[in-house]
């Protein structure tokens, strides 16, 4: 017999999975409102310099870059958006393997 407690994630609790598909809807929407927001300001302001920051993981690692005449705040953001992202990522799995 299969023990089906151990084969299911979700099976303890059925909040889990709710609580990942609000978080996924919520990032969406955070990343829509931004776009719109983007849009609005290049429509009423106009004028404006063009500037670049992406962060991108390679497993662990995360390579950070950034161009044009604020880069250095867009890559500063971005490592703080690291920082705070692992450190959710750890809590995260503190509180996994505690309920387990």
């Amino acid at each position: 017999m299969v023990n089906m407690e151990k084969t299911s994630r979700f099976n303890k609790n059925s909040e889990d999975p709710q609580k990942f598909l609000i978080l996924i809807i919520i990032g969406f929407l955070l990343t829509f409102a931004g776009i719109i927001i983007l849009i609005l300001a290049a429509i009423i302001f106009g004028e404006g310099s063009a500037n670049f920051g992406a962060l991108l993981f390679i497993g662990p690692i995360p390579i950070i870059v950034g161009f044009g005449p604020e880069a250095p705040m867009i890559v500063l953001l971005a490592i703080i958006l690291t920082v705070l992202s692992i450190i959710m990522f750890l809590i995260m799995r503190k509180e996994e393997k505690q309920k387990a």
